[in-house]
């Protein structure tokens, strides 16, 4: 609950300010310049991050707590911290020198003025993704001391730079200054992310992080899962390249409508995903590494988890199919941002929204592997996934809107709808290697076709009261549209003997 509370409140200020975003820039070339810009630096922020620093340092770190080997853990935190500062201090500028060579790579179909406005928001976002990639030390070591809400929050800080830097009052703000605006608060934001959160963590290691090499062996294991971990992390961001690469071919608008929608999607995604998985991985650890029955106490967990983040991902992703307009035009449509964008994001929403269930459950299973200290079966998993994800991507997105008589920009809606479907891919092979070595870990025999039927009910009753009341104002619109949704969909779900229904009702009911 402390994990999702983090992450809710973040998004919910990442939401705010992509609506900023949208109002000042719309989905125009300078749009798309700022997101092809982020994709970049933001490379580095995922590959040495939250998710590597997760798979290989967290399992060591927690299972060492575990054993009561408090100076070890201690000694370990201050060796990663030096390795990870001295590495992405390398990678930073390297960046920044290769800004052109890096544009042109990751976006060939911009020109002109567009192409220079990214290289030059390139330059300027490096930096602020090395401080972000290091603020993932400051998770890694508050997440194994149970301290989540803090270390998921901190976030908020980063968006309010960037919501700042735009509203700041200023005599000229065309669309291009707008976007430099928004990378120069980025990289503030990124400072302040870090800083919101250091003093907790160096208080939770006492000595502090020291510029110092450790000769501990752990440091070793660290850096052995760290190896897999980064490359099946690199995979996964080249993934996201390759769209923004595809994006980039498809004309203007289909980069930051992309972009758009994956920060709906992630909403759910990060809240119910990331939250349960970030929040069992530390005891996974610890279950792994005690000896009998370790196996059972594993698939225990697992069960639990996944049923958890069914019981709210289900609907989301009939939310995203039935309502994404809708919830589309709540979020950002103003300003620039027109309700013609709010659909085509809705049209590109409807892939992930597809592959929202197993892209969540798929998380819960690497945080297991992790737990394992098992990180080259994700590694390969992934690299399955994204393969199969290009191949048919690119071929669906480039070749498919001219055989069906469409304009190019929606080629963005078959390059997420085959995501949603490689997705699948990727759980089931997951699953398959994880059943293999401990034992079933699937949701309950008839618990899916129960969260859907509720699911439904509760979009027929949502879509009913948008027709009835046939308000017009998207937040309006959206709140007489969801509020039904969510209410019938717990109707529904306590009829069909859901308990995580009926324990909602009761807490509501008791506050």
């Amino acid at each position: 609950m402390l994990v999702g509370a983090g992450i809710l409140l973040s998004r919910i200020f990442g939401l705010i300010r992509q609506r900023v975003l949208g109002h000042f820039l719309g989905l125009s070339d300078a749009s798309d310049a700022f997101n092809a810009a982020f994709r970049i630096p933001n490379f580095l922020q995922n590959l040495f991050g939250e998710g590597v620093l997760s798979a290989s340092f967290i399992p060591v770190y927690a299972r060492l707590r575990a054993q009561g080997k408090d100076a070890e853990a201690e000694g370990l935190a201050r060796a990663v911290f030096a390795w990870l500062a001295l590495v992405v201090a390398g990678i930073v500028l390297a960046g920044v020198l290769a800004a052109a060579p890096l544009t042109s790579f990751i976006a060939p179909g911009f020109s002109g003025e567009k192409r220079d406005l990214t290289v030059r928001m390139v330059r300027i976002l490096f930096p602020g993704a090395g401080v972000l990639a290091l603020s993932a030390w400051c998770l890694g070591v508050l997440n194994s001391h149970r301290r989540f809400f803090l270390s998921y929050s901190a976030p908020v800080a980063w968006n309010l730079a960037i919501i700042v830097a735009l509203l700041w009052p200023r005599s000229s703000f065309d669309g291009a200054a707008a976007a430099i605006a928004a990378a120069i608060g980025s990289v503030v934001g990124s400072v302040l992310q870090f800083l919101v959160q250091l003093p907790s963590a160096l208080a939770l290691i006492r000595s502090g992080p020291r510029p110092a090499v450790s000769p501990r062996a752990e440091l070793g294991t660290v850096v052995r899962n760290f190896g897999p971990a980064f490359v099946g992390r690199g995979v996964a961001q080249v993934s996201a390249f390759i769209d923004t690469l595809i994006g980039s071919l498809l004309g203007q608008g289909a980069v930051a409508g992309l972009a758009s929608a994956q920060m709906i999607y992630f909403l759910p995604l990060s809240l119910f995903g990331m939250s349960i998985s970030a929040a069992e991985l530390p005891e996974l650890a610890r279950e792994a590494g005690e000896g009998d029955g370790a196996a059972q106490r594993l698939q225990d967990r697992l069960v639990a988890g996944l049923s958890q983040m069914a019981f709210y991902v289900v609907p989301s992703a009939v939310a995203l199919l039935a309502c994404g307009g809708i919830i589309t035009g709540a979020l950002f449509q103003t300003g620039r941002f027109t309700a013609q964008d709010s659909r085509y994001v809705w049209a590109i929403l409807i892939g992930p929204a597809v592959g929202l269930l197993p892209a969540t459950m798929a998380r819960l299973y690497n945080s297991c592997f992790y737990g394992l200290h098992d990180t080259r079966t994700p590694l390969k998993m992934s690299l399955v996934r994204v393969g199969v994800s290009t191949v048919l991507g690119y071929l669906a997105a480039i070749h498919v809107p001219p055989l069906i008589g469409v304009d190019l920009r929606y080629g963005a809606v078959a390059l997420t709808s085959v995501a949603g479907a490689t997705g699948w891919l990727e759980f089931l092979l997951l699953r398959n290697r994880l059943e293999r070595r401990i034992g079933a870990v699937r949701l309950p025999a008839g618990r899916l076709s129960r969260l859907l039927l509720a699911s439904a009910a509760g979009a027929l009753v949502g879509i009913g009261a948008d027709w009835i009341l046939a308000v017009s104002q998207p937040l309006a619109r959206a709140l007489v549209t969801l509020l039904p949704f969510g209410l019938a969909y717990l109707a529904a779900a306590r009829g069909l003997g859901l308990d995580e229904a009926e324990i909602l009702i009761r807490r509501f009911r008791s506050r």
